[in-house]
Parts: C-alpha cells; sequence; structure tokens
C-alpha cells in the first residue's frame, strides 16, 4: 500500500479578542513620535527666540571699579559700601576659625529697581566657604538703591563686576 500524500490544511488565524485592542501600527507611532519631536523643538526654538528678544530689550551696562563715569561710579561706590558692611557684620565663621583669606571675582547683576537679577563666581577664591559667603552677602544685602533717574533713564540692568577680598583678620574689602 502507498503512503497517503501529505494534506495540507490552511490554518487561519482565530479571530481577534474584540476586548483586546489592535497592537499599534509602527510606522504610525514613529511618526507620531517624530511629530512631537518636531513640535518640541518649534516650541523650543520659538522659546529660545523669545528669551533672546526679550533679553535684547534689556539695556544693560557693565561697571567695575574701574568706571569713572560719575553717575555709574557713585552708584557702585554705594553698592560696595553697602555690601562691605553687610559682609563685615557676616564674615563667615568658618574662615575665621580656619584662617582662610583669598580674592575672588563676582558678576552681581542688578534691576534697576534695586533687586538681583543674577550672581556668579567669575574666578574662585580656591575656597567653597569664601565664594559661597561672597554670594550669601550679596543675597543678605539686598535689595540695592534703585538706580537713580539718570542712570535708570538707560540701564535696566547693571552687571557689577567686583574682585572681592577676604582678608587676614576676618575683613572684607575690596581690589581697584
Amino acid at each position: 500500500s502507498e503512503p497517503e500524500p501529505d494534506t495540507l490544511v490552511a490554518e487561519t488565524p482565530p479571530p481577534p479578542d474584540p476586548l483586546e485592542a489592535p497592537p499599534p501600527k509602527t510606522a504610525d507611532a514613529a511618526q507620531i513620535l517624530n511629530s512631537r519631536n518636531q513640535e518640541i523643538a518649534r516650541l523650543t526654538a520659538s522659546l529660545e527666540a523669545r528669551t533672546a528678544a526679550y533679553a535684547s530689550r534689556l539695556r544693560r551696562r557693565s561697571v567695575s571699579a574701574s568706571t569713572r563715569e560719575f553717575r555709574y561710579a557713585n552708584y557702585l561706590a554705594a553698592w560696595a559700601r553697602k555690601v562691605e558692611r553687610i559682609g563685615n557684620l557676616n564674615y563667615p565663621q568658618a574662615a575665621k576659625e580656619q584662617h582662610l583669606h583669598g580674592n575672588l571675582i563676582l558678576h552681581v547683576a542688578v534691576r534697576k529697581d534695586g533687586t538681583v537679577e543674577a550672581i556668579r563666581v567669575v574666578r574662585s577664591s580656591g575656597y567653597d566657604v569664601l565664594d559661597q559667603a561672597a554670594v550669601n552677602i550679596v543675597k543678605l544685602a539686598a535689595p540695592y538703591s534703585p538706580f537713580p533717574p539718570d542712570i535708570a533713564g538707560e540701564t535696566d540692568v547693571l552687571d557689577i563686576v567686583r574682585t572681592w577680598q577676604f582678608m587676614r583678620g576676618g575683613r572684607l574689602g575690596w581690589e581697584n
């Protein structure tokens, strides 16, 4: 007797379960993800452009110990006197105990209403305790005097850059 030929039976997949969601189409999911990424990139670029436009509208002026224009030099001198007074009253105890001293360069952005916009250590003293003390002293001394009309009329933010000296004996001073 001859063997019977194999019979091919076509299997049909079972009908989908009506409670089970169909699997997402990968092309559609990829397109959605790409579309969202493009939208995020567009919104980010728009926000950055608006932020840059706002910043460019702010009228900024940089001042330092070498500033000679009287109105700015006068404001800077008053600002420095206040910071020095507050700094000497709040000289960091840890710096006194460890006999730390050193210089650091600090950038302080002051708005025309006397509030602080930003504080940044430009060059460290090499001691975190002194660097942080300088930042804290600026915060403690704030707010500062609003700009006088002759400065406020043309300047929204003063960028003050000063070299701070934490001296032996627990005193704060300035390098000119």
